[in-house]
């Protein structure tokens, strides 16, 4: 290496929105980032990172990088756009808030806004606090987990579960509804361990994709049946006598009331239900409940169904049948819920002018912005892309349209969403800004400095709302907070025995630090003031069947039986491998290697429409269309079509995208998103 031109190696982690929440190793030449790596010295991802990460650097440096704010020049939808300054960007957003809060109200402005950005300080800290004290419209943050981690928690009454790490103890694996092959690529390698000390791996999902490929056994169902699967393993399990009665009288309630709706379902039911045969139901049942430990990831993919919640409370049940919570590597695992932070404290929803003011689901974005009642006359999207990734996609396009819409988006490029907006401002990386990191999954919270300065006139999140917050008059102490200060109130958990030793200067020095789970050691300690619910009170509140069941889906799909006769397919849109949602989905070496749009078909609907390997088929329902390439493939069920990934508007061969089709219904519990509940056509272009 050239003294001249040295090379240094520096920590980072990635923000996106995945549990593995990777650290990372940056190396930098003459200010500039030349390769990302994984960290070695991360306990979990131990120096291992997917394509993705490798591949921010042509993120960070991306030709078409927004550099500089810039405003619409042409129609909306257009992408037309020219260059202005930051103090006119700043000034136009301040007058179009004063004066739509002076005629309308603040209600009449929403922000939008997920998980692009992982990191408290810039996504779920000075951005709620501008936010609330404006008196904005409130976002139901409901697209991705809420459905399953609702569900989790009426049968287990918290949401946090096992450290993963211990699943290298577990001899029986389930992996139920997750890809984990593309999504959780770090419990892949803990069960690898596992595997080496004698564990057979089950994967349970609608597709034999990455991971079903990857297990030991796949058991291959119809979309949304997994509660009556789940029902008759336990239907099996009672009926064989393999249970653990202490454990079922000593931590859970409902017993009787459970055992009688467990009857309801033996195999053969769920066979019907299911198409998985009967036989093999009782194996598997079997199998789990003669080997401990025996461990279930619960996948991301359940919960987007109508019965999402039903499904993840179902699958909850199984471990306390067995006693597995009381076994070093046995249980189940959803999300982490040992990392919860105080987000009162990070968002302040007390500067709310009116506590009362409206809520509105994300999900429900199309309608929103075409029915509200005040109108909404102000969009602010910040680490999201609404028009790619929410459901409903074609109302959301018409109300994205709206010329008496004002739509700020703030991002590192010209997204579909940020297309139809009337001012783009210029955001920074993760690796320009100061942040901390918690992972839904393991139990290790991270900081990251910034490794290079902001790329032309970006600016983060964390600063932007902040600007905006001296600009709009706000003179309350918190938007005086700096990132150091948001980081010390992410440590300062008092009511969270397992953060209770965690500090800032622990995180400054170390940069990693594992939250202390013999504060208040997890199972079976926590069942003893959070009993399993069999027989859930809390659903019953909710006006939801307290007993765990099968529910039908809500749009009329059934292989076996006369489903919709213009619709008949069920539609599964996952994820793909190389892109997360959007995120990276304009880098042209991801692109190459995940291909091209496709839907999967089985050679038999195939055959019955008279579809081809590699032709062009269009998917319609009520609500839009898209064109696909066909791959006609034994990989799904007959009926059941598969398409993963969200591409950019112009990857696809007219423009629009799988979430053309997709429904904005709620699914059963707390609002969530109901992507995979989706009855499609198909038919040759």
């Amino acid at each position: 290496m050239s003294s001249s031109h040295p090379q240094t190696v520096v920590r980072s982690v990635c923000p996106l929105d995945c549990p593995d929440t990777c650290s990372l190793a940056v190396t930098l030449k003459e200010g500039r980032i030349v390769r990302v790596d994984g960290d070695p010295d991360h306990p979990i991802t131990r120096g291992t990172i997917c394509h993705k990460a490798r591949h921010f650097p042509s993120r960070v440096y991306h030709p078409d990088r927004v550099l500089h704010p810039l405003k619409r020049t042409g129609r909306k939808g257009e992408g037309a756009f020219t260059r202005i300054t930051w103090e006119e960007a700043l000034d136009e957003i301040t007058r179009r808030m004063q004066e739509i809060i002076r005629r309308h109200g603040a209600e009449a402005i929403l922000p939008y806004s997920y998980y692009g950005n992982m990191g408290l300080v810039n996504n779920g800290s000075m951005d709620r606090r501008f936010f609330h004290r404006l008196g904005a419209s409130r976002l139901d943050r409901t697209i991705c987990n809420v459905a399953g981690n609702r569900g989790f928690e009426m049968t287990m009454g918290f949401k946090g579960a096992i450290d993963p790490e211990e699943t290298v103890h577990s001899r029986f694996i389930i992996v139920w509804g997750g890809n984990i092959v593309s999504t959780n690529m770090h419990q892949v390698m803990l069960f690898e361990q596992a595997r080496k000390r004698g564990a057979k791996i089950v994967a349970i999902d609608v597709h034999r994709n990455r991971t079903a490929r990857w297990a030991d056994e796949f058991i291959q169902l119809y979309p949304g049946t997994d509660a009556a699967l789940a029902l008759a393993m336990m239907h099996t399990l009672i009926e064989e006598g393999l249970l653990d009665h202490d454990f079922i009288r000593t931590y859970t309630t409902g017993w009787e009331e459970f055992r009688k709706r467990v009857a309801e379902y033996p195999p053969e039911r769920a066979s019907r239900i299911t198409g998985v045969p009967a036989e093999r139901i009782v194996r598997l049942a079997r199998e789990y409940g003669r080997t401990t430990p025996s461990f279930i990831r619960i996948g991301n993919g359940l919960q987007h169904h109508d019965n999402g919640g039903m499904i993840v409370r179902t699958i909850a049940c199984l471990p306390a049948l067995t006693g597995q919570w009381k076994v070093r590597g046995g249980g189940a695992l959803k999300e982490n819920g040992v990392s919860a932070v105080d987000k009162a404290k990070l968002e302040r929803p007390d500067l709310l002018p009116d506590p009362g003011v409206r809520t509105i689901n994300m999900i429900r974005l199309g309608d929103a912005l075409l029915h509200a009642d005040p109108p909404i006359r102000f969009l602010f999207v910040y680490n999201a892309n609404p028009a790619r990734v929410a459901p409903a996609q074609e109302k959301v396009l018409r109300g994205l349209a709206r010329e008496d819409l004002f739509t700020v988006v703030h991002d590192l490029f010209i997204t579909d969403t940020a297309r139809f907006a009337d001012l783009v401002l210029p955001a920074t990386s993760h690796f320009e800004n100061l942040d901390v990191y918690k992972s839904y999954w393991h139990l290790y919270l991270q900081l990251a400095r910034p490794v290079i300065p902001p790329q032309g006139e970006a600016m983060s999140n964390f600063d932007l709302f902040k600007t905006l917050a001296k600009r709009m008059g706000f003179t309350e102490s918190c938007f005086d907070d700096t990132p150091e200060d948001i980081i010390r109130q992410v440590a300062d958990q008092p009511e969270n025995p397992w953060m209770e030793d965690v500090t800032y200067e622990e995180l400054s020095e170390k940069g990693i630090v594992k939250l202390n789970l013999a504060k208040q050691p997890l199972f079976p300690d926590l069942l003893k003031r959070h009993k399993i619910a069999l027989y859930s009170e809390r659903m019953k509140e909710e006006g939801q069947d307290p007993l765990p069941k099968h529910v039908p889906l809500k749009e009329g799909f059934d292989a076996r039986r006369n489903g919709d006769a213009r619709h008949p397919f069920m539609l599964i849109a996952g994820p793909n491998h190389q892109f997360l949602n959007t995120s990276l989905g304009n880098i042209a070496k991801l692109q190459k290697l995940e291909g091209e749009p496709r839907v999967e078909i089985h050679p038999a609907d195939a055959a019955r429409h008279g579809i081809a390997d590699g032709e062009a088929v269009r998917l319609f329902n009520r609500r839009g269309s898209c064109i696909l390439k066909a791959k006609v493939t034994e990989t799904t069920l007959p009926g059941v079509l598969i398409s993963n990934g969200l591409w950019w508007g112009d990857s696809t061969c007219d423009g629009k995208g799988i979430n053309q089709l997709t429904p904005d219904r709620e699914a059963d519990l707390a609002g969530g998103a109901v992507f995979f509940s989706t009855a499609v056509g198909i038919e040759k272009v």
